[in-house]
């Protein structure tokens, strides 16, 4: 569970709507990408990445984000930082949309949002120097060169690399674990608001990832930030979120508080991904598999509910009705108001009166 309580989150000059007010809100994202063959280069298929999801995310607080791969996680990050272009949905960043006639440009966001990727080779230039890569964010806006070079020192400084031992070395000189500490420091030199890290200590051993891992918690106290963590390792999940958002092919199948995630799953699915977490008490062996078959194909992907296939619980209505989830979770309840601890589900099982045998009866 998350180290840092949201109350302890220092209050922000750049807030403009208060506590209450979401740092980020999503409307209804949906990307699809056209796969083109033939002769002629025409449409033949349509990967259905992401497909119409809608979340908040609290100021000060860390959302989860799992599932297997090939569920959209990635591409919901890249759709944030508009790295790719969405097909649908709007992006609200405290308060005003993204590139709305009155709402603020691309630009603007990246400096109130970054991101930290799994490879962390690969997301550095081979050719800068780690101080002339931590400054080039801040010089690129205007910043002064000096300043900017200052404030690559500081940042070095605030991951645990001594900055006179490593502004001038290059990416091939560093472990795998500097490297991402330098990711990182790199992130934060625009001073944003919120950071999305994309399976960011996936690539490290054990032991430097639970440094980074304090490291970021550290550095959320300190700044004020708020996170937006993907991750396949679910025990990291646990330990450094406050909510928990599941997706599977694309949709959100589950969020919530996590603990109410891990300790009362209700999607079928989320179950199935808790029970194959691996434990150290030889009692508890798995030696079932949670769940069998491997995910649909996005390109067609199933009627209804996209779970029925691998389900164990599926009936015709979750064949025929796909699940909504706006039974709960971040359903308004008036102007920016939340209930942030609201436990949601898109599954029939949960939906009053659905039609499945095991769902509640009637509107009770």
């Amino acid at each position: 569970m998350s180290t840092t309580a949201l109350a302890e989150v220092p209050a922000d000059p750049r807030d403009r709507g208060g506590p209450a007010q979401p740092l980020l809100l999503v409307e209804n994202l949906r990307k699809y990408f056209v796969l083109r063959g033939g002769v002629l280069n025409r449409a033949v298929a349509t990967v259905q990445a992401v497909d119409d999801i809608s979340f908040a995310l609290r100021k000060g607080e860390t959302l989860g984000i799992v599932g297997e791969s090939g569920c959209g996680k990635s591409t919901t990050a890249r759709l944030l930082m508009r790295l790719i272009e969405p097909d649908q949905g709007r992006i609200i960043l405290d308060g005003e949309a993204v590139g709305a006639a009155d709402g603020i440009g691309v630009g603007e966001l990246r400096r109130a949002m970054q991101m930290v990727f799994q490879d962390s080779y690969a997301s550095l230039n081979p050719r800068l120097p780690i101080e002339a890569s931590i400054a080039f964010g801040p010089r690129a806006r205007g910043v002064p060169a000096q300043v900017a070079r200052d404030r690559a020192r500081d940042l070095l400084s605030k991951v645990g690399l001594e900055p006179d031992r490593y502004i001038r070395r290059y990416p091939h000189e560093l472990s795998g674990g500097q490297r991402q500490r330098v990711n990182i420091a790199r992130a934060l030199a625009l001073e944003p608001r919120l950071v999305i890290l994309d399976e960011a200590v996936s690539a490290l051993d054990k032991s430097v990832e639970a440094q980074v891992l304090n490291l970021l918690a550290d550095l959320k106290a300190e700044l004020g930030l708020t996170y937006l963590f993907i991750s396949h390792d679910l025990n990291v999940v646990h330990w450094i979120s406050d909510r928990v958002l599941v997706m599977y092919l694309g949709k959100i199948v589950e969020i919530g508080p996590v603990e109410r995630i891990y300790g009362e799953p209700k999607h079928p699915y989320t179950r199935a991904l808790l029970s194959a977490m691996p434990s150290m008490d030889p009692d508890r062996r798995t030696e079932v598999p949670s769940i069998v078959g491997d995910p649909p194909n996005p390109i067609n992907p199933p009627s209804g509910c996209r779970f029925h296939p691998r389900c164990p619980h599926a009936e015709p209505i979750c064949d025929r009705t796909a699940p909504s989830l706006a039974a709960g979770g971040d359903t308004a309840k008036g102007d920016h108001a939340i209930d942030w601890d609201r436990h949601a589900v898109a599954c029939h099982m949960h939906v009053p009166g659905s039609g499945h045998s095991a769902a509640p009866v009637g509107g009770a």
